[in-house]
């Protein structure tokens, strides 16, 4: 009996802060490596339908400024973008139907390398970056690119992306080398 007593008081103390801390939400994050084809638009949104996440961050779309209509998917209506003129690179963001979300101001590059959002979900501030980093000197473009954006980053950021550089350990190969950059980059991470 005191055993269950005791149970039921921390299920209720758990629910409790569950209430305190709000909605949950999911972000996914896929390098898509195109999606001018058809059917893998549709394996895709198949996925993202699956996979049910308040936020879906995409990198290299391959998709030209005017192809915002490729990106659409049901419960998804709030699809930002930066994309590059010659179909390279291309990042964009798409913001389920189920939550409440108001952007407030949007920066990206013209070259489709990342997309930056702040706005508010659920009434909380919140600042998403998505990047997607050259293959060649990427920790240095995430580096310089997290100093360009420094005013803008704060507690209530979350960057996504793919840095194409290995953080840690695990993100290598037995052959790749963590040196000086990624160093500096991981510190800047950390900051």
């Amino acid at each position: 009996m005191g055993r269950e007593t005791k149970e039921t008081e921390e299920n209720r103390k758990t629910r409790h802060k569950m209430v305190v801390v709000g909605p949950q939400v999911s972000i996914i994050t896929l390098n898509v490596n195109g999606l001018n084809s058809p059917i893998k638009r549709h394996r895709v949104a198949g996925w993202i339908k699956e996979q049910d996440p308040t936020i879906c961050c995409l990198q290299e779309t391959h998709l030209s400024p005017k192809d915002k209509h490729r990106l659409r998917v049901k419960g998804w209506r709030t699809i930002l973008q930066a994309n590059n003129e010659q179909k390279k690179a291309g990042v964009a963001i798409l913001i389920s139907d189920k939550v409440d979300f108001k952007a407030k101001q949007i920066k990206k590059d013209k070259e489709g390398q990342y997309i930056m959002i702040k706005g508010t979900l659920h009434q909380e501030d919140i600042t998403l970056i998505n990047i997607y980093a050259p293959n060649t000197g990427a920790p240095k473009f995430v580096k310089q690119l997290l100093i360009e954006l420094k005013e803008d980053i704060n507690n209530n950021t979350i960057i996504v992306g793919d840095l194409n550089t290995p953080l840690t350990p695990m993100d290598r190969t037995s052959r790749q080398k963590i040196n000086k950059e990624i160093i500096e980059l991981n510190e800047k991470l950390d900051q």
